[in-house]
């Protein structure tokens, strides 16, 4: 199945508003596509749009890795005073 441009614009307005799961939902339902080929044309889409409207296109979020990193030393060293 194939975007109409109506869904096309929908999916771009999304990205452009940082919204990626809103943009995959509206991919997968509109293409009967699977959750990882959606995932993986709206990553490749995000980037093309990055580069054509850089200053529309949010940056994309970093602090995720760093809060686990931080929970898994958090629990970690209790863990290890715990033992001790």
């Amino acid at each position: 199945m194939s975007l109409t441009d109506e869904k096309r614009d929908q999916i771009n307005e999304a990205i452009f508003r940082g919204q990626k799961i809103e943009a995959i939902k509206i991919y997968r339902e509109s293409t009967g596509e699977g959750l990882k080929e959606s995932k993986e044309f709206i990553e490749t889409l995000t980037d093309s749009l990055r580069e054509e409207y850089p200053d529309r296109v949010p940056a994309q979020a970093t602090g995720c890795g760093a809060a686990a990193l931080l929970l898994c030393g958090a629990v970690g060293a209790s863990v290890w005073w715990c033992v001790a």
